[in-house]
């Protein structure tokens, strides 16, 4: 038996890749894990070899004994289930996390996203640009501040215990300058980014899929790949209608 994770460096990818090593950290034995590269400018997304693991064709996607699950929060939640450790309750207290996991999932992810690719991959006029600049830019600061609130309490989204929503949210967080959403507004949430930051098992898991020299502090050179390669799927002629 063994873990098939499909996998490429970014914000989603590297949800799963620190669920991976905080569950190590907690002591769980994770059976033989085969980490697949996922080449998102090669279209790796759109063969029917991935197509088959995830229908939506979208990066990540885990395989475990000939199940397949796709989405990055269903994927945190279907490992904290099958390895149960504090990073996700079996109890009535996974009910303090699920919600805050939906809410990455529905609300972090999209503003973050949607503002990172208006900032730094579509090119089309300024003009055209700057209805959605300043909505994702303000909803993103709006759920920045709903973290704030939250961490002035404790020091995790759900309280005093590191969890999965803590995992989903933090590769989106570690974001803020490349999709420009200034979160030192909230000082509380830079904090918390180093917390998290500081822990050996989110250390391990940003380093899948980048140089060890560039885990913190991309080289000029991949930034501007992952500018081509953000511009090559954003831009429209390049969506798909069908599968």
């Amino acid at each position: 038996m063994a873990l098939d994770v499909y996998f490429s460096a970014t914000p989603n990818g590297w949800k799963i890749s620190i669920m991976l090593e905080e569950l190590r950290e907690a002591g769980v034995e994770l059976p033989e894990t085969r980490i697949h590269m996922v080449d998102l400018m090669a279209g790796d997304q759109f063969t029917p070899e991935f197509t088959a693991i995830n229908p939506n064709q979208k990066m990540p996607a885990l395989v475990d004994d000939g199940r397949a699950v796709m989405e990055s929060c269903a994927i945190l939640q279907y490992l904290g289930e099958k390895y149960p450790t504090p990073l996700y309750p079996t109890d009535e207290r996974r009910w303090d996390v699920l919600p805050w996991l939906y809410w990455q999932a529905a609300n972090l992810g999209p503003a973050f996203g949607n503002k990172l690719s208006y900032t730094r991959y579509i090119n089309v006029p300024d003009e055209e640009k700057a209805h959605p600049l300043e909505r994702f830019g303000k909803e993103s600061l709006r759920l920045v501040a709903i973290l704030g609130r939250r961490f002035e309490k404790h020091p995790y989204i759900c309280g005093d215990t590191f969890t999965v929503a803590d995992i989903a949210a933090f590769p989106w967080i570690r974001a803020y300058k490349w999709a420009k959403v200034d979160i030192t507004t909230q000082p509380s949430v830079v904090d918390w980014l180093k917390r998290v930051r500081a822990r050996p098992g989110v250390d391990r898991g940003v380093a899948y899929g980048v140089p060890e020299d560039e885990v913190d502090s991309f080289s000029k050179e991949r930034r501007e790949r992952y500018k081509a390669r953000g511009a090559q799927i954003a831009a429209n002629e390049n969506l798909k209608t069908s599968v």
